[in-house]
């Protein structure tokens, strides 16, 4: 897991959603109260397996030389309340944060948007970092939602998944749509996809794309 974590960290770079050290994936470990984060302040350049942090679901060093992300708390708390999620990311990516920066979600217009979140991608409220408050903040927007990603205002992006490389899917998806909704609402109003086709695309995203 941790050999996963260095490689999807370095998907984060590829994929231009986070810049200098800022960001962080994690997963839970199976069969265990046990997630594994990036280290706080650590470039990604520098990241190692080995350099991953070993936490409980209490954000609490369990094994690893480094200190954990400093959103590990949050990211604990998305594991305690949300037994289905396997992997958290979090990025202030472009394009996804200049909507957070407005307190907008960004409105579903686009079928990719329909497939992939089942509606418009959430905004949250204002958290203050380094505790467990942006993990609330997360989990309170998401109830409700079929949207594995959301907005913080101000702030940026948290996304999740069955897995971590769900979540990760996830945040490249969110800065794609923010991206192409932020160039399409420029040259004026847009009209939301009428809920039955959101619904209908939805569904046959999730029950027969791809392989089975």
């Amino acid at each position: 897991m941790r050999r996963t974590l260095a490689e999807l960290h370095q998907s984060l770079v590829e994929n231009g959603l986070v810049a200098w050290t800022s960001g962080n994936v994690s997963a839970r470990v199976p069969g265990g109260d046990l997630l594994v984060i990036k280290p706080s302040g650590v470039g990604y350049h520098d990241l190692t397996p080995e350099s991953m942090v070993v936490c409980d679901l209490d954000g609490t060093r369990v094994d690893g030389d480094l200190s954990p992300s400093s959103d590990t708390a949050s990211h604990a708390y998305i594991y305690r309340h949300m037994p289905e999620v396997g992997g958290v990311v979090h990025t202030h990516s472009r394009y996804a944060t200049a909507w957070a920066a407005r307190g907008e979600p960004i409105p579903c217009v686009l079928t990719a948007m329909a497939d992939e979140f089942g509606g418009e991608i959430p905004v949250g409220p204002f958290a203050p970092i380094g505790g467990d408050e942006i993990g609330r903040a997360v989990v309170e927007t998401l109830a409700g939602h079929r949207s594995p990603a959301v907005l913080l205002r101000s702030h940026g992006v948290f996304t999740v998944g069955a897995t971590a490389r769900d979540a990760v899917k996830a945040a490249v998806m969110c800065e794609d749509v923010a991206a192409t909704v932020h160039l399409a609402v420029s040259r004026g109003e847009l009209d939301p996809l009428p809920q039955d086709q959101v619904d209908a695309l939805h569904r046959r995203y999730t029950t027969e794309y791809g392989q089975r």
